[in-house]
């Protein structure tokens, strides 16, 4: 989701709240950050010292059908791919039962339909707009189609876990959902855990991921009072393994190292009454980050990494 072409809400001044949280993840993912500082220190993927605080830059026009191979299995820098993982062997039914909504932010076809995206709706705090283009690499790629790639490796990691996986959107809709209706989506099927897919837009030399969490929000349709608790344990979580198995740093630009961010302006998170985070896999314009997100052994690391945090969230 980038913050000049956002995910699910157009573009809202950055804020970091820091809090209990930051003080958890840290308990929570000591070794996953510290294996990172040294696996950054002998050469691997971690974050450049950027601009910490950063504003971020204009995003790109995704041009729709340029993306890399989805399932290209190339080699990119990150971590080994043998990492140790929680994840259950393939068709344990670890999971059954449980079901788990993946959001893939945008949808390749919004900028068919930039009328019907622009439209407001009630996100509880006030109104905004249904959805957005997203971003895109310097090249091309769509961070719609990213999202998407993602979304498909962690269902395919998920159900052979036995849990029930569904997607807000799969390509099979002209545009959207409104970022209302992605709430709904999610609060409809009595999901478990839902994971909302971006990345980011911001200014070169910011770099690395970060998961945003639910703030407490209780105004119009929106009470998220109930959800922030559980949805800041899913996010640490993520965060931790996110770090252990693809190797990318925290961002530098936001969050302050933490990788957590708490934000009140988000439709997708506001209106939802399930545990819910957002991840922003890494930053588009950045040719660093964009040899990543752009590499098919990498997305796969990604989708990884994103489900044994939600296997950690659900079994623990």
């Amino acid at each position: 989701m980038s913050y000049t072409g956002p995910g699910f809400d157009p573009p809202q001044p950055r804020r970091s709240r820091r809090g209990p949280l930051t003080v958890a993840l840290a308990a929570l993912v000591p070794g996953a950050l510290l294996g990172w500082a040294v696996y950054a220190a002998v050469g691997g993927s971690g974050g450049d010292e950027g601009s910490a605080g950063a504003s971020a830059s204009a995003s790109g026009t995704p041009t729709v059908g340029s993306s890399p191979s989805a399932g290209a299995d190339d080699t990119k820098p990150g971590a080994s791919a043998s990492a140790k993982s929680p994840s259950a062997p393939a068709g344990s039914g670890a999971l059954k039962g449980k079901v788990v909504v993946i959001d893939p932010g945008h949808n390749p076809g919004n900028f068919r339909h930039t009328a019907d995206i622009s439209r407001q709706v009630d996100i509880g705090t006030n109104r905004k707009e249904c959805d957005t283009t997203g971003t895109a690499t310097n090249d091309g790629y769509a961070e719609a189609e990213f999202t998407l790639d993602v979304a498909h490796r962690m269902r395919t990691l998920l159900e052979r876990q036995g849990a029930t996986v569904k997607l807000t959107q799969d390509a099979d809709r002209p545009f959207g959902p409104c970022v209302d209706e992605r709430a709904r989506i999610g609060n409809e099927a009595k999901a478990d855990a839902v994971v909302s897919i971006h990345a980011d837009g911001s200014g070169t030399g910011n770099r690395g991921f970060h998961v945003i969490l639910p703030g407490a929000v209780h105004s119009g349709a929106a009470d998220t009072r109930a959800i922030v608790e559980p949805s800041g344990d899913l996010g640490e979580r993520i965060a931790g393994d996110f770090v252990r198995v693809t190797g990318s740093a925290p961002s530098n630009y936001i969050g302050d190292g933490t990788g957590l961010v708490t934000r009140e302006d988000l439709g997708g998170l506001n209106l939802s009454t399930v545990p819910k985070v957002f991840i922003e896999c890494g930053n588009m314009r950045d040719s660093k980050d964009a040899a990543l997100l752009t590499s098919g052994a990498w997305r796969q690391k990604a989708a990884q990494g994103i489900s044994d945090g939600i296997v950690g969230f659900l079994r623990g």
